[in-house]
């Protein structure tokens, strides 16, 4: 199994430190609103990750963590007049409300911060031991209470990102804070203003930061030295390079062995954000496109590529589970045996760097052999059946019942033209293969629902309800 390192910049053979054993930590949400369409990306990407491993025989401790106090979270709680605890408590449920629809299955731990407390504290004193943090000082009011991180003395800090530090001293804007002693130190505690939260500490009441959560966290579950990180590109720098800088500047080890990054969520080839109005929470896109939709589109771009949403993108998307299917509807599911090609094809997908896209190409090669075998041979057909249906389950698909998927397809059609163009995309894909009996197929399951197909002379096909 190859995996692309984002430390070292290439793709390496993953060897796990305990045979037969892995751990991995993921940048999980912070919870002050509900999870966006990129929160899914990771939930559903490090899913797939882990369910891959468990599938290869390793025995893998999972940890997602929760960040459950920041900034953030204290102004909405403050703008909305509730605990902090309140409003974090609400979004965790709802995330794993989320999760539960994309069918992510649940980490293995999944530590808070604000349960973590006693674990920062004494990282960041081991810290202030080893000499790489400091007490802020302000010439003009005296000691902040504000521990601070100092980045000059830790020798490795850029070898994830790639950043030197001459160059960030030099480039790099940021605030001015008297109580530094150098522009791109950072804080692992910060003193609490009055009303705000807090908790006891040595050097004062306040809250930690948001960098040192993640360094306690990983190493209180997996211990000082793992095997894998993950999260977001967007996390790779300051965060997860303070993180190498606080865990191996407390610990005195290497923290991690392989840094997974996944790609960023663009929105109609534009980055995703709130000013730019194309923001997109799961639970608005759930409105329109059922769960396995969501989480098949996803997966049909490798996790290190960007991520384009559309709904062009989304309907293509589910043409291609509607596809599977109608493949699969009507068989009966054999029982389990080898069926070697397709699993092995598939597994050399997924063991270069968890190449889904290639992977999936895979189960629609399958999907294509069924369908020309589904009236002749019934006992083949089962058992291209059952591997169609286990393969997708690594990947946390294609495991609800035939019929009732293209049941509700039909209906969501009735109600919008959203599920007829995903159907009349899947007939353009099985007549682009050749597969005239399934393209002759969703046009009468078409015709049922009223809606009367026309392939034109030009090769374009459009439809009307009748």
């Amino acid at each position: 199994m190859k995996i692309y390192n984002t430390l070292t910049r290439k793709k390496e053979e993953f060897q796990p430190r305990e045979t037969g054993k892995v751990g991995m930590y993921v940048c999980g949400m912070t919870v002050y609103d509900y999870c966006h369409i990129g929160h899914a990306r990771v939930m559903v990407v490090f899913d797939t990750v882990a369910r891959y491993f468990r599938y290869r025989g390793y025995q893998l401790t999972y940890v997602r963590n929760i960040t459950d106090i920041d900034d953030k979270i204290i102004q909405r709680a403050n703008e909305n007049g509730e605990e902090f605890s309140t409003l974090t408590q609400r979004f965790i449920d709802a995330m794993h409300e989320d999760e539960r629809a994309l069918s992510v299955l649940p980490p293995d731990h999944e530590p808070k911060a604000t349960q973590s407390i006693p674990d920062i504290i004494a990282m960041i004193s081991s810290l202030l031991n080893n000499g790489l943090a400091y007490i802020g000082n302000n010439p003009l009011t005296g000691t902040s209470g504000d521990v601070f991180y100092s980045v000059g003395k830790f020798s490795g800090y850029g070898k994830l990102s790639g950043k030197n530090l001459a160059d960030l001293q030099a480039g790099e804007r940021v605030d001015v804070d008297l109580t530094k002693q150098d522009p791109l130190d950072f804080v692992l505690w910060k003193m609490a203003k009055p009303g705000e939260p807090y908790w006891e500490s040595p050097w004062g009441n306040g809250r930690p930061g948001w960098h040192i959560e993640c360094s306690a966290m990983s190493t209180c579950c997996l211990g000082n030295h793992f095997d894998i990180h993950g999260g977001g590109m967007d996390l790779q720098f300051p965060h997860h390079e303070n993180e190498i800088a606080q865990s191996e500047g407390a610990t005195g080890e290497t923290f991690v062995n392989v840094w997974m990054h996944n790609g960023f969520v663009r929105v109609d080839n534009e980055k995703m954000s709130k000013s730019l109005g194309n923001f997109f929470t799961v639970r608005e896109v759930l409105k329109q496109y059922r769960p396995e939709v969501i989480r098949f589109f996803i997966l049909l771009s490798h996790y290190r590529s960007p991520l384009n949403y559309s709904d062009e993108q989304l309907n293509d998307a589910a043409a291609g589970l509607t596809r599977f299917y109608n493949a699969l509807r009507g068989v009966e599911i054999g029982q389990d045996c080898i069926e070697g090609d397709y699993q092995q094809r598939f597994e050399q997908a997924m063991d270069d760097d968890f190449n889904t896209p290639v992977a999936l190409a895979v189960l629609f090669d399958l999907a294509k052999e069924l369908n020309k075998v589904k009236e002749k041979d019934s006992d083949k057909a089962g058992l291209l059946a059952y591997h169609l249906k286990r393969l997708g389950g690594l990947l946390g698909i294609l495991q609800d019942d035939a019929d009732n998927f293209l049941k509700g397809n039909q209906a969501q059609g009735n109600s919008s033209d959203d599920g007829i163009e995903a159907q009349i995309q899947a007939r353009i894909a099985a007549k682009k293969a050749k597969d005239w009996s399934q393209a002759d197929r969703i046009r009468d399951e078409l015709k049922q629902q009223g809606v009367i197909v026309e392939d034109k002379p030009d090769g374009t096909t459009s439809w009307r309800r009748g």
